[in-house]
């Protein structure tokens, strides 16, 4: 039974909506386009290819950080499942932790992984539990708690790891109990509490 384009419309605006504007080949085949009807609405100026597989809709709405809802679907595997989380460097961004500004786009991705890894990007690959992650419009981006870990494991310089702790602690993005308390290696240990060191601690709200 052919389905009311109305209603794929509909079904493909609720797939996007979630990341950005952005979809792929295959979910816009699950809501009812055949690749038929992809090309026809990309000729017409309805979707924009953004890359092999990838689109937006023209009418959506701009938002930040598209550039990371790209990569996240660009690390979908076969099953259309984004593998990536944004982490290490580029979530101090997203996180507004630190004032550094990565020249590259840092993901975290399982040991499985096996796409080439593009100019531009540096992955990572770890596991990454679950409640060391925090969802956004399109994209996945480790907590501040895991992102300080992961940096602190990282080339990143100790200033920059000290002010990206004093902010998180400022704003209450972590607490300092929390950061002391954290299981982590020596190395990292030793690093994050360097930082603990400079970083002024809060008086207690009466």
């Amino acid at each position: 039974m052919k389905r009311d384009p109305q209603e794929n419309a509909r079904a493909l605006y609720q797939v996007a909506a979630a990341q950005g504007g952005y979809f792929t080949a295959v979910q816009a085949r699950r809501a009812g386009y055949a690749y038929s009807q992809q090309h026809f609405h990309v000729s017409r100026g309805n979707w924009l290819r953004i890359d092999r597989g990838l689109f937006r809709l023209r009418s959506f709405p701009s938002g930040e950080r598209e550039d990371l809802i790209r990569w996240s679907l660009w690390s979908r595997n076969q099953k259309g499942v984004p593998q990536a989380v944004v982490s290490h460097d580029t979530a101090l961004t997203v996180h507004e932790m630190s004032d550094v500004m990565p020249a590259q786009i840092h993901l975290t991705v399982p040991q499985r992984f096996r796409k080439k890894i593009p100019p531009g990007c540096v992955l990572h690959k770890s596991i990454v539990a679950p409640e060391d992650v925090e969802s956004r419009s399109g994209y996945r981006v480790t907590t501040p708690l895991r992102t300080l870990l992961d940096v602190s494991d990282s080339p990143l310089s100790q200033e920059h790891l000290n002010k990206a702790l004093r902010d998180a602690l400022e704003r209450g993005l972590v607490r300092r109990q929390v950061v002391e308390t954290a299981p982590c290696a020596p190395d990292v240990r030793r690093r994050l509490d360097r930082a603990l060191a400079v970083a002024p601690r809060q008086e207690p709200a009466s």
